[in-house]
């Protein structure tokens, strides 16, 4: 798990529910949780680096390589589900004395954040989902090639040809970046546990109880690029429609890089959907 020396992607490290945990922690007031997608050799920093310093203007920012991925720990026994890493996100909470936190879940991060929202409603004050799973759905082919990803440089181009709908962020600069990140010692190892084969399973696994979901006291703000390769936008539909307290905002001209794509009204939209709740601490 080593990384260039001053490399972006390395915050500090805390002890979250026993593991060692890669986490960005930035700004002061209110906390607000990032919880990354993923794609191979993903890393919180790679993630959310775009709108990071748009929210920690206002609030405490963390955003932690969750289990198994990036520069956080990975479990000797190789086991993941939802469970696992929502405890995991409870336990970065835990570490730092957090009572409650806004949540900002993103894709596979999504379904982690719902999940958390429904077993710890106390520890949530608002949630944002985007590009999320967390109801069942037929995998895409998009998102089987993600979580089906043999590493090269090709593969690696494919996936963010699958990514993006702006073909102006896709070069072989970027996959040549990714895709070493992806084979970084332990990173695929770790990353093909996960998800193996037969992958609708996965989908059902990261999913939650709708009836669970409907009964949601929380205030949530649900993203979706409606060219999404990846996640259909058929699931955040459903979500918006399930949260009794939910808005639905769809980007046109947009895959599955939300926060990317749209970096800038990404974090104004959720600026404000945070701004509404009680005032900052």
């Amino acid at each position: 798990m080593n990384a260039p020396e001053q490399s972006p992607e390395i915050g500090r490290e805390i002890i979250a529910a026993g593991y060692r945990t890669n986490l960005h922690d930035q700004g002061g007031g209110f906390p607000v949780l990032l919880i990354h997608g993923s794609g191979p050799g993903v890393t919180a920093w790679a993630n959310w680096r775009g709108i990071i310093p748009q929210l920690a203007q206002n609030r405490r920012v963390l955003a932690p390589d969750m289990l198994g991925f990036g520069f956080s720990e990975r479990p000797a026994d190789a086991r993941y589900n939802q469970a696992r890493w929502v405890e995991h996100a409870i336990g970065v909470l835990d570490a730092l004395g957090i009572a409650q936190a806004d949540i900002v879940g993103n894709s596979f991060g999504g379904g982690l954040a719902l999940a958390l929202a429904i077993r710890h409603p106390e520890r949530v004050r608002r949630l944002v989902l985007m590009g999320s799973v967390g109801v069942t759905f037929p995998i895409t082919e998009g998102l089987d090639a993600v979580w089906g990803y043999n590493p090269s440089f090709e593969e690696m181009r494919r996936l963010l040809d699958v990514f993006a709908y702006d073909r102006n962020l896709v070069n072989d600069e970027l996959a040549e970046l990714r895709y070493q990140a992806s084979i970084r010692p332990g990173f695929q190892e770790s990353f093909a546990a996960m998800f193996p084969a037969p992958r609708q399973r996965w989908v059902d696994g990261l999913a939650s109880d709708p009836k669970q979901i409907s009964t949601l006291p929380h205030e949530a703000l649900v993203i979706h690029g409606r060219e999404d390769r990846v996640i259909p936008l058929s699931a955040s539909q459903a979500l918006a429609e399930l949260i009794p307290n939910a808005q639905l905002h769809v980007y046109g001209h947009c895959g599955h890089w939300t926060q990317i794509e749209h970096a800038g009204r990404f974090a104004r939209l959720v600026e404000d959907f945070l701004a509404e709740a009680a005032p900052l601490s």
